[in-house]
């Protein structure tokens, strides 16, 4: 495994800024949710992207993330709330202050379980019914 997708060791995760960890979560989420579209519909281009952007907003992930809150671990539930009290540097222009903390809070767990390698956690939790 090279060092782009080999895991970073959790100890060196858990120090990193939340708010760079739902940068990166937020990258991997849209990643995951257009390619999991790809191949499950036969949609114009258009209308993945419309279907993509639903789940990628912040009230898309604020709504997914109430189903996998009871779910967490304590220590996914520490990085989650780590992420959404963090101090952000912009403000959403479409969604709700508590939507867009919780989405915050939701793309740091993503960010967190994705550089440490967790592919088969990150199913369980955000793709799986």
């Amino acid at each position: 495994m090279d060092e782009f997708t080999a895991p970073v060791p959790k100890e060196r995760v858990k120090q990193m800024d939340p708010v760079v960890l739902a940068f990166v979560g937020d990258a991997a989420y849209t990643l995951y949710v257009r390619r999991g579209l790809a191949l499950t519909h036969g949609l114009h281009t258009g209308e993945l992207n419309r279907l993509a952007t639903e789940k990628v907003s912040a009230h898309g992930q604020s709504t997914a993330l109430e189903k996998i809150l009871p779910r967490l671990t304590e220590e996914e539930g520490e990085i989650f709330r780590r992420g959404r009290n963090a101090k952000k540097p912009t403000k959403s222009k479409n969604a709700t202050v508590g939507e867009y903390v919780r989405s915050t809070g939701f793309e740091a767990l993503l960010g967190y379980l994705y550089l440490t390698g967790q592919e088969t956690r990150i199913a369980e939790l955000f793709f799986s019914e």
